[in-house]
């Protein structure tokens, strides 16, 4: 797969990721409020107190596969830097 096929993939489970996300937001406020949810497949693989647990998790665990790591939160989350990185497709 070219590097551009790998990193659409990887959006592409961001995305599906984020949309399972919303959907179940509302049902793990109560039980997850500003914790981790580290997903795949759009699929949460459990809960963590700190990104870099999810993260040190999705790499031991998950192979390489693409991820995503949401907040449980119903305010807004400021990814800083990220939240201004330019979709691939748009270049």
């Amino acid at each position: 797969m070219s590097r551009k096929g790998i990193a659409m993939s990887q959006q592409q489970e961001v995305d599906r990721n984020y949309e399972e996300f919303q959907k179940l937001l509302p049902s793990i406020l109560s039980t997850h409020r500003n914790q981790y949810a580290l997903m795949q497949d759009g699929k949460v693989i459990g809960y963590y107190s700190t990104s870099r647990d999810a993260v040190i998790t999705a790499n031991n665990f998950l192979s390489g596969k693409p991820y995503s790591i949401q907040r449980v939160t119903d305010g807004k989350v400021d990814l800083g830097f990220f939240s201004h990185a330019v979709h691939i497709g748009s270049i």
